[in-house]
């Protein structure tokens, strides 16, 4: 990790109100500064270590990408700002200024679009369901009568609602802030089901107390892109996040470190996700490409 963040500054930032920038590239010139949002339980994609420090794949793809963006300024170092993000307010920080550049766990829909742009994606993943392992829920038609949590302001949410109508099944949905409250609901038992993106829920498992207890089951609901999040408009700031991560994809580097973060240990607790990359992936590290899958 140190090597990734040679020529940075860190500095700690909390989110605040900040004025919209028509030309991110110019500013960040005139400044020397980039504003980054990072999640904080999104494993392994961005979220904090033991040590409090901001790891993760999407975390990695994004400082590689600052050395595009110095190339692209003739900047010897960056100060770089980190700010931590939610499902509920990522956009909105991303909109009024707060954050140049959002890499996490955030997927890129056609509605999404309409308020933020988005990089090439760098991640594909499927809507699926964690239960307490020996749970009679195995597929979704198994959740009428039972307790479903989801994070508030994901897409996981918006899919479930769908559902729900479209089935008619009558189960009850409940919103948490954040992954790790999620999880929390989910094992003290007011909930039974976990909806999230099957990388998530494998990450949250991972780092349970007892990872032996959890099961990921059911068919994907939905299969969705991740990408990051940049202000509308500025064509000339995306050019160049696209140009860096689709460097890192076409050169191996990207595959380089998703096998670190989803097939060798990773932090807090050392424990293999064991995910070997999907074929889609595998495409998309071949031929990036920006268009959302729903």
């Amino acid at each position: 990790m140190a090597s990734l963040l040679a020529g940075l500054v860190l500095v700690a930032l909390a989110p605040r109100a900040g004025a919209q920038d028509g030309d991110t590239l110019q500013r960040i010139a005139e400044t020397g500064t980039i504003r980054l949002g990072h999640r904080e339980s999104s494993v392994p994609f961005s979220y904090y270590d033991q040590r409090h420090q901001v790891v993760g794949y999407s975390q990695e793809l994004m400082l590689r990408v600052l050395d595009t963006i110095k190339a692209e300024l003739k900047l010897p170092a960056l100060t770089l700002q980190l700010v931590p993000v939610t499902s509920q307010n990522r956009m909105a920080l991303v909109q009024n200024g707060t954050v140049d550049l959002e890499c996490g766990s955030t997927t890129h829909n056609r509605e999404r679009e309409r308020q933020v742009a988005f990089s090439v994606s760098i991640f594909v993943v499927e809507l699926r369901m964690m239960v307490r392992r020996g749970s009679p829920v195995k597929d979704l038609a198994d959740l009428k009568g039972r307790r479903v949590v989801v994070t508030a302001g994901t897409t996981s949410e918006r899919a479930l609602l769908l559902h729900r109508e479209r089935s008619a099944q009558d189960f009850t949905i409940v919103l948490a802030r954040d992954h790790d409250t999620a999880f929390k609901v989910l094992e003290s038992r007011q909930a039974e089901v976990f909806l999230l993106d099957d990388a998530l829920l494998h990450g949250i498992r991972a780092k349970s107390a007892r990872p032996e207890d959890w099961q990921v089951v059911g068919q994907p609901m939905a299969t969705e892109a991740y990408a990051c999040m940049m202000r509308r408009g500025d064509a000339a700031f995306k050019r160049v996040v696209d140009r860096g991560l689709s460097q890192l994809m076409q050169s191996g580097e990207a595959l380089r470190l998703y096998r670190r973060w989803f097939q060798r240990p990773i932090p807090p607790r050392n424990l293999n996700l064991d995910m070997p990359p999907s074929e889609r992936l595998l495409q998309l590290y071949r031929q990036p490409e920006d268009r959302p899958l729903n």
